[in-house]
């Protein structure tokens, strides 16, 4: 039997949402551990082909004056283009 031990590996998941209100107007601050691992296990069961596949997140919102220079820093670490 081959007893391999789990290696954490990164991922990204990169999104946006629009609205006309303040960010915190319509972001939930007040998600439980539970919702958390149901999305966790949602995104395992939709991404990966392995049912074994554990997930975990950290929810974060990138402040919209920053956003255009995160997504530059996630296509450079996707694609490896330099700086």
């Amino acid at each position: 039997m081959d007893n391999r031990e789990p290696v954490a590996i990164p991922f990204a998941l990169v999104g946006f949402f629009a609205t006309d209100k303040p960010v915190e107007e319509v972001v939930r601050t007040d998600l439980t551990t539970e919702e958390l691992e149901e999305i966790q296990q949602f995104l395992a069961s939709k991404l990966f082909k392995d049912p074994n596949v554990a997930v975990a997140i950290f929810p974060a919102i990138v402040p919209p004056d920053q956003a255009s220079e995160a997504v530059k820093e996630l296509e450079n670490f996707l694609f490896g283009e330099e700086e």
